[in-house]
């Protein structure tokens, strides 16, 4: 895993990235954090969060994506289902549904440019030093980076 300070949904739009990934609850409400910033830069990854079954368990280790264009850049928005709900105390990360899902884009997604935050780790509650073993174990051989917010 490489490590860079930045914001991921600008060095996406500047041509860093093929794909970028950010973890969801399966509510479709995208309400907070960098799902809000997704929603509001990026639309088309909420409405294809919206074409997803609501409060739908199944999506726990699932993703919707949107292919989406900006500065001349085009790039996949991945929203990957890390967590069924927002509310409550505790972790709200589903460490199962992480790895799954990023065994999943690894797949989908092999050898391209594949960028992502702290996921699970910031509103989800996840211990980030387990989350990372998950993606590095899944992301194996991938080109990919945790872009770490410095806004």
């Amino acid at each position: 895993m490489k490590i860079i300070q930045g914001d991921l949904l600008q060095l996406a739009a500047d041509g860093h990235f093929d794909v970028i990934v950010h973890g969801c609850n399966c509510q479709c409400q995208m309400g907070k954090g960098i799902a809000l910033s997704i929603k509001r830069r990026f639309p088309a990854a909420y409405q294809a969060d919206l074409q997803t079954e609501k409060a739908s368990r199944e999506k726990l280790g699932t993703y919707s994506q949107a292919r989406v264009s900006e500065n001349g850049h085009e790039f996949v928005v991945v929203n990957a289902y890390t967590q069924f709900h927002w509310r409550g105390a505790g972790v709200r990360a589903d460490y199962d549904a992480i790895g799954q899902v990023m065994a999943s884009i690894a797949r989908q997604f092999h050898g391209q440019r594949i960028g992502y935050p702290l996921i699970g780790a910031g509103l989800a509650g996840g211990d980030w030093v387990r989350i990372a073993a998950i993606i590095d174990a899944a992301l194996a051989g991938e080109d990919h980076t945790l872009v770490e917010f410095n806004g």
